[in-house]
């Protein structure tokens, strides 16, 4: 299993030369918090930013022994529609492949066998500190808890991985960190050659 990086050893922040003169919050709750900087920007300008914090989250690109893999057709209020994506959860203060293995368990009741870290990245930079972690989830076991929260609304899929990056490069899946998760899992069980 490769393991993610550990999120507390990064770098220290590059601040670009933005000087926060001020802060306060605007909206706190336990899923993310809405913050107000007063900024000196390198040139002098003085500006308010806002931006959402938020602790990141994972999520998992579960593949069966047969090469498909299990999706959610999950209701998302935000949009107004059910959309195609895979497991995934907050962190909830777990290191990545804790919050990732919890969460496929709690969504679909699969563990995972071997889980390989595929990446962290930023969903939104320009509004958000928001990231999260990919993983691949391979050996799958069916002994698993389901655990689903009540906005959880949702339908197990299973479509095989070739299908899945079709549409992703079709555009049909619209979730960006699902189809990311999708075309990095296809690439890592890429034959070499």
């Amino acid at each position: 299993m490769s393991a993610p990086p550990d999120d507390r050893r990064r770098a220290p922040p590059d601040d670009g030369g933005w000087v926060r003169r001020a802060s306060r919050y605007l909206f706190r709750s336990g899923w993310y918090n809405l913050r107000q900087d007063e900024l000196t920007l390198p040139t002098g300008e003085e500006i308010t930013y806002t931006l959402v914090e938020h602790p990141g989250y994972a999520m998992v690109v579960p593949l069966l022994d047969d090469g498909r893999v299990l999706m959610e057709r999950v209701y998302r209020h935000t949009l107004q529609a059910v959309a195609l994506e895979c497991p995934s959860g907050g962190l909830d203060g777990d290191p990545p492949d804790v919050a990732a293995r919890r969460e496929l368990e709690e969504e679909t009741g699969r563990r995972a066998g071997r889980l390989d870290h595929l990446g962290m990245f930023h969903g939104s930079s320009g509004i958000s500190d928001e990231h999260y972690h990919l993983f691949l989830a391979r050996d799958l076991t069916h002994d698993g808890r389901m655990a689903r929260e009540p906005t959880e609304q949702m339908e197990l899929v299973e479509v095989p991985l070739d299908e899945l990056r079709r549409a992703v490069l079709a555009g049909e899946v619209t979730d960006g960190p699902s189809a990311l998760g999708i075309l990095l899992a296809s690439e890592r069980l890429r034959p070499q050659g």
